[in-house]
């Protein structure tokens, strides 16, 4: 992560064919989500749902970390802890080794980009394969995600088609078709290959035990399915109580990300197969991660970002995202949320610049299937900022702001200053403000002026 917003965002703002493809698949997204709105009779009624689920588990998180940990070991399942992104590299590196794996296969997974997985694994001598079609384009050109969803978003098809020309050594195509065709043929003897799969995980039930994958491409199926062992890595916020809950979620979730009644594959794995003729994998790892959540748990205004369910539709959404794409951020979780959980995940030192990257539209809080209140947690984090800064700018700052407040308590006051600022021609030194907008000059006549002048014409006639 680099702590350059700005810079970013200038680049990215001069990059015609980035915005272009930014804009195109927002747009398609944002279509998409509103007519799979439609096929839900009661969309704010389910919202409702979700957002009391996620309050009543993340009160009582210990509980149902504990409980679904007990029914997921009694499923056959081994679960580990890890405390951050290291301790949870080198559980997953560790068992790896175990296994004697030298190829390991990774469905998406926003977790495992988030503590640098594939680096951590490589560092071991392990080759980690992205099998994602998303993923594995991001992979292949060296990149990081730019899109919670759809990793690949800001690439175009003749961007695609000249990276698997050079890396896949087929001939240049603009075919969509063919290009998948490539990567598939390509992946395909990875996951025979592999001796390990890597997932993430979308919802972990505690009344169960269950683990619960959603995926459009059949890639985590696979990677879940034919490795002998499956590694799955969550973040404790993934845990809902009740099998039951799962109605709500697949409702809200596909629909918000992806514009789809429900997902191609809905994946429930509950422990490892318990027979040789079973199928499925011989051993069945949780890895549940920490990696600053409790931080976040421990306020009840910051609690409030764990409840995402990792839709992307605050980013879809976003006037800010959609014009600079998820790379200005520096960071794995990009947009609104990213802005949000970013400072909180990696600390305020590497990422102050990201509670300011949003115009608090609100736009975010409205399309969030579980009514997160983005906007209000920006506004949070930034008073953490502020608070933070010290010396000459943090002191001028709060002189500026008392006299503000001390002329605009008295009437007579401000109607003295501005009448001086007219006459002077004296505008406030906004010089961040003016370097991207344009301030209006005074008028020469102040509002109460022109209306004391036309009350006085008003009676004289």
């Amino acid at each position: 992560m680099n702590a350059s917003f700005e810079r970013n965002a200038r680049a990215a703002l001069a990059d015609g064919q980035l915005r272009g493809a930014l804009r195109d698949a927002t747009t398609l997204f944002g279509e998409r989500r509103r007519a799979a709105m439609a096929t839900l009779p009661d969309w704010e009624g389910a919202r409702d749902r979700a957002r009391a689920i996620k309050d009543e588990t993340l009160l009582h998180l210990d509980r149902y970390l504990e409980q679904f940990t007990a029914n997921a070991e009694r499923a056959g399942a081994r679960v580990h802890w890890a405390e951050d992104a290291a301790q949870a590299c080198q559980i997953i590196g560790r068992i790896a080794e175990e296994r004697g794996a030298r190829t390991v296969v990774k469905s998406k997974s926003m977790a495992s980009e988030e503590i640098h997985l594939n680096a951590a694994l490589a560092g071991r001598g392990i080759e980690p394969v992205e099998t994602d079609l998303g993923e594995y384009i991001i992979q292949l050109a060296g990149e990081s995600p730019s899109h919670i969803v759809v990793p690949a978003i800001h690439k175009t098809k003749g961007q695609i088609a000249a990276l698997f020309a050079e890396k896949l050594g087929i001939e240049p195509s603009d075919d969509a078709a063919l290009l998948t065709a490539a990567a598939r043929q390509a992946l395909r003897r990875r996951f025979a290959e592999a001796e390990l799969g890597v997932s993430g995980v979308n919802f972990a039930v505690a009344e169960t035990g269950t683990i619960v994958i959603l995926e459009n491409e059949g890639n985590a199926r696979l990677t879940t399915s034919l490795p002998r062992t499956h590694v799955a890595l969550m973040g404790i916020e993934k845990v809902i109580p009740r099998f039951a809950d799962l109605e709500v979620f697949l409702q809200l979730l596909p629909r918000s990300g992806t514009g789809q009644v429900l997902t191609a594959y809905v994946s429930l794995i509950t422990g490892a197969k318990r027979r040789p003729a079973d199928e499925g994998p011989e051993a069945l790892e949780i890895v549940v991660l920490d990696n600053g959540r409790s931080r976040m748990l421990a306020s009840a205004v910051t609690r409030g970002s764990l409840a995402c369910i990792r839709c992307g539709a605050c980013l879809n959404s976003c006037p800010v995202y959609r014009q600079i794409g998820g790379h200005a951020y520096g960071s794995v979780y990009p947009g609104p949320i990213g802005a949000v959980l970013s400072p909180q995940l990696f600390g305020m030192a590497r990422s102050s610049e990201l509670p300011f990257a949003s115009s608090l539209c609100g736009a975010c809080r409205d399309v969030c299937p579980v009514k997160i209140d983005i906007p209000a947690l920006l506004l949070h984090l930034r008073a953490q900022v502020v608070h933070t800064r010290v010396g000459e700018r943090r002191l001028l700052e709060r002189l500026a702001f008392r006299g503000y407040a001390a002329v605009m308590a008295r009437p007579r006051l401000f109607e003295w200053v501005m009448r001086a600022a007219r006459m002077l021609r004296i505008l406030p030194p906004l010089g961040a403000w003016t370097r991207f907008r344009d301030l209006r000059p005074l008028a020469r006549r102040s509002f109460r002026e022109q209306w004391r002048a036309r009350l006085r014409d008003e009676v004289s006639s």
